[in-house]
């Protein structure tokens, strides 16, 4: 039989590149890509399931992907109506309420879970495994209802516990470090040594993205503008500067202030307006209007910002600032002192949003506009590096205060090796606003006014960081954008400083688990067998009661519990530490050596 005749072809050019960058630079190293359309050298999670999922479920916002890939498939809220945290720092005291409060969270995680699985990722679940990106002070029946959704409900393989601030250090190539992640609900410090988490040394405060948050809404409710849309499209409307008025509370609704927030504002230098306060008489003293922020004549912008964290009291509202009443005087007189100190020193410009009206004022005819003040989206981040409380410590604060109870030889590696995470760590220069404020709140306390007291010398001032004042020329932040490197900082401090990886601060902790997954090296891993097992040897037994305590118990042998690890070989006891032994008297020693 002849050979069938082929048609002649013409000579084809190609629409597409034979060869992308990557298969070209490994053609002679013999490893054949899953597909030329990704620039990895690994299969792809679209042509295999030895990919992880990696979940970073925030109280607030979710980040989910696949392990092996540089940023994550998703990123949305827990809450996608109205952007409110799944939980919170406290529970109800309440059996019932608890109860059904939880009840609620675990169905909203199931909901979240489906989602990412079946929406993001578009994925099996039963054939995947899992890292669950973490809080260290993540609630155990948080972690409970996590690996019930998961191994009861999805089937999941396994699950991987890891802790966020060491996965956050991973992800920029090293194994110690101070790790600050700036969340929403708190911040929290953590020193890491030889990827190994310090936990006992672990320092938290809630001065973080809810009080910011919080703190915003109050400044708009007290300073903003707002203007609403004209009664009548046919008459000409009066202009727009004398229909400004309050802010309507029903505006403010939390996506809006969020919007705000990640838009507009950013943190700003630090506010030297002490040297520049003209001198008092000897016969009047300064005025409040010439008060710096950091005064305690009144109400703190912290204690204001945690007043109103539920809502601005009436008094603030219904006045005008700077008006007197009754009940908030020196709160208002403080609170306006501080608006024309910050406007008088603010280059920032105002912004304007277009807002829904109220429902009183939609008739119609457009929508309302709301006027940010400039000085409020430069320096309503003040809060959150305001110190002085013992249980509400500044930013710069908790890192010293971890910084301290670190041993001394670890101190100068920690303090050249600081990276900050988190998602309120993405306001636009807030990472050298943080090395500032270190450096100040290290700085010699000032000498104290009053030069005697009853004829008596006045007591020198606490000087509460006096053994980290050494540390300064050590200080250094990985991620710093702009770093301030001096003469007479150290030889690691330069080599340090801003040498990470460009990473977004609030994807560190989910790059570090796609790391992790893709070289197998995740946290404790809990297989389905062994959940399964544990349980159904608690359901089968009928005849012996389980208590609550029982359950806890089987929880923590299954569940990592990061608060509750065993004390190093030689610690003392919590007993032999409350109860200490006394000292033999001396009749006794005397008895003891007859």
């Amino acid at each position: 039989m002849s050979a069938l005749t082929t048609t002649p072809r013409g000579k084809t050019v190609p629409t597409t590149p034979t060869a992308t960058p990557t298969t070209t630079r490994i053609a002679g190293s013999h490893i054949l890509q899953a597909s030329p359309h990704y620039t990895t050298t690994r299969r792809h999670s679209l042509y295999g399931t030895e990919d992880r999922v990696v979940v970073d479920p925030g109280s607030r916002i979710w980040k989910v992907g696949f392990s092996g890939e540089g940023r994550p498939r998703d990123v949305f809220y827990s809450d996608p109506i109205n952007a409110e945290p799944l939980w919170g720092l406290s529970r109800a005291s309440d059996a019932a309420t608890r109860a059904e409060q939880d009840r609620l969270l675990e169905i909203n995680i199931e909901r979240r879970m489906r989602s990412v699985f079946h929406e993001s990722l578009l994925t099996d679940p039963k054939s995947r495994k899992v890292i669950l990106v973490e809080h260290p002070l993540l609630p155990l029946h948080i972690k409970e209802m996590f690996a019930r959704v998961l191994f009861g409900n999805l089937q999941v393989p396994s699950i991987s516990f890891a802790p966020s601030h060491l996965l956050s250090l991973l992800s920029v190539g090293r194994i110690t470090g101070l790790v600050i992640d700036c969340g929403h609900l708190e911040t929290a410090v953590l020193p890491i040594f030889a990827a190994r988490p310090l936990f006992p040394h672990l320092r938290t405060t809630p001065l973080a993205g809810s009080r910011f948050t919080s703190h915003l809404r109050a400044l708009l409710l007290l300073f903003g503008k707002y203007a609403p849309p004209p009664t009548n499209l046919t008459v000409v409307n009066p202009p727009l500067a004398s229909r400004l008025t309050r802010v309507p509370q029903e505006i403010l609704t939390p996506l809006l202030v969020e919007d705000i927030k990640t838009r507009c504002c950013f943190v700003s230098s630090v506010l030297e307006a002490r040297h520049d306060i003209p001198p008092s008489s000897p016969t009047t003293s300064v005025s409040e209007a010439d008060l710096p922020p950091e005064s305690d004549a009144a109400v703190s912008e912290s204690e204001f910002s945690r007043a109103s964290a539920s809502d601005v009291p009436e008094s603030f509202v219904s006045s005008q600032p700077g008006a007197s009443s009754d009940s908030g005087t020196g709160s208002e007189s403080y609170l306006q002192a501080l608006a024309n100190l910050y406007t008088r020193y603010s280059s920032a410009t105002d912004v304007r949003f277009r807002v829904v009206p109220p429902t009183s004022q939609q008739m119609g005819t457009g929508r309302g506009t709301l006027i940010v003040p400039g000085w409020i989206r430069e320096r309503a981040a003040e809060v959150l590096f305001e110190g002085g409380d013992v249980d509400e410590g500044s930013v710069a604060e908790v890192i010293l205060d971890a910084l301290l109870k670190v041993p001394i030889d670890l101190r100068t590696t920690m303090a050249s090796s600081i990276l900050v995470t988190g998602g309120t760590a993405m306001l636009p220069g807030f990472i050298p606003r943080l090395h500032v404020e270190l450096l100040r709140a290290i700085a010699p306390p000032g000498q104290p006014q009053q030069s005697s007291r009853h004829g008596r010398p006045a007591p020198p001032p606490y000087d509460r960081y006096a053994e980290l004042r050494p540390l300064i020329p050590h200080f250094a932040i990985l991620n710093n954008p702009a770093p301030q490197i001096s003469a007479s900082s150290s030889t690691r401090a330069k080599a340090n400083a801003g040498k990470a990886p460009a990473y977004t601060p609030a994807l560190m902790a989910w790059v570090g688990g796609s790391l992790a997954g893709a070289l197998k090296t995740g946290g404790m891993e809990i297989t389905r067998e062994k959940w399964d097992e544990a349980f159904s040897s608690q359901n089968d037994d009928d005849e012996m009661a389980i208590t609550a305590a029982d359950s806890e118990q089987l929880l923590e042998s299954i569940i990592p519990d990061w608060t509750r690890i065993p004390l190093p070989v030689g610690a003392l006891s919590a007993s032999a530490v409350s109860k200490p032994a006394l000292a033999p008297s001396p009749h006794a020693q005397a008895i003891a050596r007859a």
